[in-house]
């Protein structure tokens, strides 16, 4: 009986799902890296080889393993998606089988003994120090500091006879990414969401995939192709690295800018909220995008503020094209102190976009960190917007907060100044 349950996965897994033998240089790998759509089965690929990887299964190690890293965008993220999720490490045990949880150790703990600590990519150094036989990282192509955390678990695999790794994640153009997919020593699967379509909501399949099947943005989110610039985008992934930097120098100003969606509804335009400071040489510093979808005015409002007060800048910059006072008034009605300078678009979003492309290319504007969804919409945005149709309300937000700080009436070449 324990022979067949052991076998049930192998069974029903698609071929994309199960680690290949040999890297794509013939010879055996030590890191497996799984692309993938959303919804194409990668947290269930990535939970399953780590359940039998643990349970010592004979056709994925030649031993059980017992100390194992969990590596995801955030804390929150292990234990809500690869721990606890529909896909994670516990529903897909069996009752006597499965691990225990617990959360003020961050730790998994199996009934053999074997061992799982969850880990932040956000915290690249809490990876310095503890040592593993396997690792399981996902969503890499969304970690902030990605090559950071990623050579800490590197150096982190060093325990057993060979020490492996498996990588779940749907594409973006980061450079790390870049370099795995021209590593042949690392094994590579592809999955597309259509792969998976037995195990999705029709409902699903029909609103997201029939939409997005055979645009820029569904070749990435759904087919887990790696997409590289667009040809009439404003903004380069070069660019944008070359931008990039660890921290912040002194700001002689901060400002919060926020371009409100005109509906709170599902499905609607996002809130784009992003703060950005200038240092004393005119260069613009992006320091945080905290932009959401569905939150009602009161709630977008309250994030906007509490960004605010968190970076301790000196105003908010809210459009007000859409919603006119309404804007200033839900951010007076949540933090009454909190200054306003309210902002009307004249012209066009590639127009307003422009004259903030000329200052990355001049390098007068750097990004602190990592904004995976705000780079995402830069580099896609062209002659036509976003290639999805939607708005571009991150981009919109830096636009306005870059042109408020450098190309305003006290800053900057006035022959950029946008309105």
């Amino acid at each position: 009986m324990r022979r067949m349950l052991e076998a049930t996965w192998a069974l029903a897994a698609r071929d994309d799902q199960l680690p290949p033998t040999y890297a794509r240089n013939a010879s055996p790998w030590t890191i497996w890296l799984v692309l993938g759509g959303r919804g194409a089965g990668k947290t269930r690929t990535g939970a399953e080889w780590i359940k039998g990887m643990v349970h010592g299964l004979p056709w994925l190690t030649r031993q059980p393993i017992g100390k194992i890293a969990l590596v995801g965008e955030t804390f929150a993220d292990v234990r809500d998606v690869m721990i606890d999720g529909p896909s994670g490490l516990l529903s897909i045990h069996a009752r006597h089988e499965r691990p225990v949880w617990t959360a003020t150790r961050r730790r998994l703990e199996w009934p053999n003994g074997a061992v799982a600590l969850a880990f932040s990519a956000d915290d690249p150094e809490s990876l310095r120090g503890p040592q593993f036989e396997a690792a399981w990282a996902d969503e890499l192509g969304k970690w902030r500091y990605a090559d950071a955390a990623w050579d800490q678990l590197q150096f982190g695999l060093r325990l057993g006879a060979q020490p492996r790794e498996v990588v779940t994640t749907t594409p973006r153009a980061i450079p790390l990414l870049k370099r795995m997919l021209a590593d042949e020593r690392i094994a590579l699967t592809r999955a597309r969401t259509q792969d998976n379509a037995d195990n999705l909501a029709p409902a699903f399949l029909d609103a997201v995939v029939g939409r997005y099947a055979g645009t820029r943005l569904g070749r990435q989110e759904l087919d887990g192709d790696l997409i590289e610039d667009r040809a009439d985008a404003l903004w380069t992934r070069d660019l944008l690295e070359r931008a990039r930097r660890e921290v912040a120098p002194d700001l002689r100003r901060i400002v919060v800018a926020v371009d409100p969606p005109a509906s709170s509804r599902a499905g609607a335009d996002a809130c784009g909220i992003v703060g950005v400071g200038i240092d004393a040489e005119g260069i613009c510093h992006v320091l945080a995008d905290e932009s959401a979808s569905g939150l009602k005015p009161n709630a977008w409002a309250a994030k906007a503020t509490t960004l605010y007060r968190r970076l301790e800048a000196d105003a908010l910059v809210v459009e007000v094209n859409q919603g006119g006072e309404m804007a200033t008034t839900v951010i007076h009605e949540i933090d009454p102190a909190c200054p306003v300078v309210p902002v009307r678009a004249s012209r066009g979003k590639r127009l307003r976009a422009e004259p903030v492309s000329v200052l990355y290319a001049q390098d007068r504007v750097r990004h602190v960190g990592v904004f995976p969804e705000l780079e995402d919409e830069m580099c896609d945005f062209g002659l036509d917007g976003l290639s999805n149709g939607r708005s571009p309300d991150r981009l919109d937000a830096l636009v306005w907060a870059v042109t408020h700080l450098a190309l305003g009436p006290k800053g900057g070449d006035p022959r950029l100044r946008l309105v």
